[in-house]
Formats: structure tokens, sequence, C-alpha cells
């Protein structure tokens, strides 16, 4: 059940913010970002309940306390942020510019154009050296095609887990549910990784990251078709390609949204990827599509990402008005 129309005012403030100021070099230079204090905590449970001479079952309970800490102390905060604004004057303005820090449209879009324009004024080494600050897989084995994907493939799915999902449990359980969220996201980039080290303490956080970003990652998906003409792409195909598609993505959520987005590009998205280390053999999303892709297609995409920013706070502009009557 959504909140008062007010939360949902709140949360179109929040998105318009981020939209036209993001997140400030200048202030993260001088104050710790959240996230920040978050991972911090993250990392003193992985110290204490993850040591290599623990047994397997010993550290799949610690990393079951551990999300269950992080649960705790981020609604906690949540509900602690919104109980002190409502005795503040401006305290729903204070609501607004939290909730905007832990949403990531402004960066998401900077750091994708950034791969752009890195291929279009310093060439593949360029393109290479800003794909990296967002994707994990060793950008030297990439060549322009690669760079290409890897960014509108990132652009597709951290729109789904930086945007939708952040948004969809402010408006579903107000701040705390925001805070919880990205606490929740945090977990998983940082312990949900099956290798050694992490594959049992990570393990909770990891699947319970996946059930909360279900329903965004579907809305997501739905979103990125329904802006797909922006790019001359078609709503039917990229629809098609969701139901297709969406489920042979090693990931429960980011077919979704990368299927959405290679049905409206017309690219074959996914597939085979190169990380340091090891070897990732998927199968492509829309294989009949292209899969040369370049710099002209990451601006395809980021039009659909814009017009996705749009669509979403339409609704949510919306929605507050049917529930003010």
């Amino acid at each position: 059940m959504l909140l008062y129309d007010h939360a949902l005012w709140l949360l179109l403030a929040a998105l318009l913010l981020d939209a036209l100021i993001g997140d400030p070099d200048w202030m993260w230079q001088r104050l710790p970002h959240p996230v920040v204090w978050i991972g911090k905590l993250i990392g003193l449970f992985d110290r204490h309940f993850n040591k290599t001479e623990f047994a397997p079952a010993t550290r799949k309970l610690g990393g079951v306390l551990t999300l269950l800490a992080l649960l705790v102390s981020a609604g906690l905060a949540g509900v602690v942020i919104e109980a002190v604004a409502k005795w503040l004057p401006y305290g729903r303005v204070l609501e607004a510019v939290v909730a905007a820090v832990f949403i990531a449209q402004n960066s998401l879009y900077r750091h994708v154009a950034a791969v752009r324009d890195g291929l279009l004024k310093d060439g593949l080494e360029g393109g290479r050296k800003a794909v990296s600050m967002i994707v994990g897989r060793d950008p030297n084995r990439l060549d322009e095609a690669g760079v290409s994907r890897a960014a509108i493939e990132s652009c597709a799915e951290n729109y789904s887990d930086g945007i939708v999902a952040p948004v969809f449990w402010f408006a579903v359980l107000g701040l705390p549910g925001l805070i919880v969220y990205k606490a929740v996201n945090t977990a998983d980039s940082m312990i949900g990784h099956k290798n050694e080290v992490y594959a049992d303490f990570g393990w909770a956080a990891a699947r319970f990251d996946d059930l909360v970003n279900l329903p965004a990652s579907r809305l997501a998906g739905l979103f990125i078709a329904l802006c797909a003409p922006l790019s001359r792409g078609s709503v039917r195909k990229s629809i098609a390609c969701i139901l297709d598609d969406a489920r042979k993505h090693r990931s429960p959520n980011a077919g979704w949204p990368e299927a959405a987005m290679a049905g409206a590009l017309n690219l074959a998205l996914a597939g085979p990827r190169i990380y340091p280390g090891y070897t990732v053999n998927d199968r492509y999303l829309n294989a009949s599509g292209r899969k040369d892709a370049r710099a002209e297609d990451i601006s395809r995409a980021l039009r659909i990402l814009i017009g996705c920013y749009a669509l979403e706070a339409l609704l949510i502009a919306g929605l507050a008005l049917l529930l003010a009557f």
C-alpha cells in the first residue's frame, strides 16, 4: 500500500533534486557519503564473522546476522530521520534531500555518457578508461563494440537497482524502506560474490538483494520498453525480447532491463564476458541483434534513460494527484 500523497510529492522533489544537482563532488569531499558509513559497518562484520578458520556454516550464519543488523540499523536510521523531520520547520525538505542522496539518476547518466565521450574524444583507450569506472570486466580485453555494450548494459541494469528500486521502496515504505534497500544493495555489491571468500558469508545478502530488486527490475524493463521509440526502437520488440530472453541472464533481475534495452536498440547484449581472472559464458540477449555497438548506440540508450526518468516522474506525480482526491 502506498503512503499518503505527501510522501509521493517528497519523492518527486527528491527525483528533481537528484536530476538537477546529483552528488556534488565538493560536498562529498568534505563529508562521508552515507553509503560509506554503510560500507564501514559491513566491513566491520566481514572482519569479525568471515574468518577463514570458521566453518562454512558458521560463516553463513555470520552473514545472516550481518544482514539482520543492517536491516535493523538502516530501518532505525530512516525512522529517526522521519521523526526528526516532523519537528523541524523545513523537515520535509530534509527528507527530500536525504532521499535524493540515495537516488542515482544524475550520476548514472554522467558515468555512461563519459564512456561515449571517451570513445569519441580519445578513441578506444578513452572508452576503456571510462567504462572501467562502471563495470568489473577486464577493460583491456574490450574492443569498441565491447566497451559500448558494457556501457549500455550498465545503463540498463543500474537504472533498475540505482533508481527504480530505491524509488519503489520509498513509495512503499518511506525513508526507512529506501535506506534499508540501499544497505542491502551495498552489502550485495561488497560481499555477495560467488567466490571462495564470500560464497557462504555473502549468501544471505545476495539472496535478499535478489528478492528486493525483483519488482523494480520488472518495472524498469517496462519503462525502457515504453521509451524505446525515443531511440527509433519498437515497444513491441522490446517487450518481446523481455519475454523471450530476460530469464536467460544469470541474474534473476538484471535480465529484465537488459533484455528490454537490447530489444529497444536492436543490439545483442550480455553474452560471453571476460573479467579479471575468469570468463562468463552467458547467452546473448536478443541474439539476432547487432553485436557491433558504437558510441552512437550509447547516445541512443541515454535518450531512453532520460525518457524513463521523465516517465517515472510523471507516474509519481499522477499517483500523488490521484491520492489527493
